[in-house]
């Protein structure tokens, strides 16, 4: 699987975010996925068409991935950094754990 890709907590997300600071946001779920559960901004690539989606997502700046629990993001990462996207980083535990620490009015699933 992924092993030793950056992480970021969706603690240290939210204070970005609230800093200003915000990276961009790169969501890997599925279509279906976004309706029940979304964080504004980001940008929405499937993790099966990553491949030929990179001129969508920005390489300038650091970029956040995400799905349900952290699992499919992790891929992504990896996959980003080994096609140049240094600065791309894992949210730890997904948009689950924003929902579960963050935000407690967003749906789990």
């Amino acid at each position: 699987m992924f092993g030793r890709v950056p992480q970021l907590t969706v603690e240290e997300l939210k204070q970005r975010r609230d800093q200003g600071d915000g990276p961009a946001l790169l969501d890997v779920r599925e279509p279906h996925e976004y309706a029940l559960a979304d964080l504004p901004d980001s940008i929405k690539v499937p993790l099966g068409t990553l491949p030929k989606s990179l001129d969508r997502i920005p390489k300038d700046r650091e970029l956040v991935v995400y799905c349900r629990s952290g699992a499919r993001s992790g891929n992504a990462v990896q996959f980003l950094r080994q096609v140049g996207y240094e600065r791309a980083v894992n949210l730890e535990g997904g948009i689950n754990a924003w929902a579960e620490r963050i935000d407690p009015s967003m749906r789990k699933y």
